[in-house]
């Protein structure tokens, strides 16, 4: 045996509970956080990134297409409910989803509606979020 092969060794079963140890810090110093600032979940506007992925299931060539409301729900997440209006400056207006309560997150964006083959008008896009 070398005189080197005994120095600086670690017994395998300390070196687990070292790394369980910081571990274990880690994630009770991350949950100490999150009951201090409350930044994980619950401050989150969910509806920002819903209102992304229901604006791509509606257009076509940057155009929102009303028809095709009754699938753009799909984006919302699991766990949450959805609500998506869409509002053309003549007045006309379609929505999908549930009624949605005062809390939930909003999320209104300027679009292109086509309101009919061949024309095309401002509207808005309002998708809301909650759980």
């Amino acid at each position: 045996m070398s005189p080197l092969s005994d120095k600086a060794t670690t017994e395998p079963l300390a070196a687990l509970v070292a790394v369980f140890a910081v571990t274990l810090g880690l994630a009770l110093y991350a949950g100490v956080l999150n009951d201090a600032f409350g930044t994980l979940d619950d401050d989150r506007n969910i509806a920002t990134p819903t209102a992304d992925a229901v604006e791509q299931r509606l257009s076509s060539a940057g155009v929102v297409q009303p028809e095709r409301l009754h699938n753009a729900l799909d984006t919302v997440p699991a766990n949450y409910h959805g609500n998506a209006t869409i509002t053309a400056t003549t007045g006309e207006r379609w929505s999908r989803g549930r009624k949605p309560p005062n809390s939930a997150d909003t999320e209104t964006r300027t679009v292109s509606v086509r309101v009919r083959p061949g024309t095309v008008r401002r509207g808005t896009l309002t998708t809301r979020v909650w759980r």
